[in-house]
């Protein structure tokens, strides 16, 4: 059942498109390169670079016609999204797509002359990935992925649909600035929910599992898995581990609760996509990056997978079914 109208973007462009052989006589070809830090065949990331073309599409550019893309999957792999970072800027692109703050992070460490569009950013200001969120000032701009006050409505979620959590582990990523952010957020408002939290950094799968089964040694614990590409990347494993061992979790997006997840909330990043598009195509036509505001989400998006709950022997209380924006069944 859904309590909102939505569309799933299904499949994906190819990683590198042909370059034109038939554009028009006069029209130069432009180039776009995207980065995204995780799995090409993750089903959230094609759904969000499925919006981004589509989109794009409709507003005159067509791969191999007036436009070039070029696209790498780092697969969270840190070494390998540097690479791409670098091979991305040899392309020698008009404007680049850049996915998550990783994905940002390695694209203006390689380089403060190509416009930047970055999407699912946390914190863009205090990552220092521009000057302010009104008026850039450099060569990016974007989309914020949420305000950090977000990050506490998820403590509130795992004790209103398990009351019986006393302490949570938080999946996060150690290596950047919004995994510790997203932490201390949490952290900061534990007390007052009646949750006491710890962190599991994400980093290897075998230690992701590891990490989760020994935490589920104790009783009355439940997941938050916070934003980070190293969690999108290894989603079903993150799933598969927490229904093992019978732990309810709270995810950011829908992605996690289409694949089994107990429930999520957060913004909808195909629609981030969807404005990528829009601040591409701006920049293509002539705008700088450093006029376009970064934008946050304007809504956040609560989704509920009943089927899981069963399984974990929980009954969601009719409150919170009546919140939320679309349920799973």
């Amino acid at each position: 059942m859904r309590r909102r109208d939505f569309i799933v973007m299904a499949g994906s462009a190819a990683t590198i498109s042909p370059v034109a052989t038939h554009a028009q006589q006069g029209e130069r070809l432009r180039r776009v390169a995207v980065l995204e830090p995780i799995e090409r065949d993750t089903p959230s990331a094609q759904a969000r670079y499925a919006a981004f073309l589509r989109t794009f599409e409709r507003m005159g550019w067509e791969d191999g016609r007036n436009v070039q893309i070029a696209a790498r999957w780092s697969g969270g792999n840190s070494i390998q999204l540097r690479k791409y970072a670098e091979e991305l800027v040899a392309f020698a692109p008009d404007v680049i797509l850049a996915g998550g703050g990783t994905g940002a992070e390695a694209m203006l460490k390689a380089t403060r002359a190509i416009p930047i569009v970055f999407t699912i950013v946390p914190d863009p200001v205090g990552a220092g990935l521009v000057e302010r969120m009104s008026r850039p000032g450099g060569n990016a701009t974007g989309f914020v992925m949420f305000e950090y006050n977000l990050c506490g409505k998820w403590l509130d979620l795992i004790k209103e649909i398990a009351p019986s959590v006393k302490h949570a582990a938080v999946l996060r990523d150690p290596g950047f600035a919004h995994g510790i952010g997203q932490f201390a957020v949490i952290q900061a408002v534990a007390q007052s929910v009646g949750i006491e939290v710890s962190p599991i950094d994400l980093r290897e799968p075998n230690q992701i599992e590891h990490a989760i089964a020994s935490f589920a040694q104790s009783p009355n614990g439940g997941l938050i898995v916070a934003a980070s590409g190293v969690g999108a990347t290894n989603i079903n494993l993150i799933i598969a581990t927490a229904a093992r061992h019978k732990l309810p979790a709270v995810y950011i997006q829908r992605a996690f609760v289409a694949a089994g997840g107990l429930i999520s909330y957060g913004p909808n990043f195909e629609d981030q996509y969807r404005g990528a598009a829009a601040y591409v195509d701006r920049i293509l036509r002539g705008e700088k990056a450093a006029d376009l505001p970064v934008q946050s989400p304007s809504k956040y998006e609560l989704i509920i997978n009943l089927k899981t709950a069963k399984a974990l022997g929980l009954i969601v209380p009719s409150l919170l079914l009546a919140r939320a924006d679309e349920i799973i069944e």
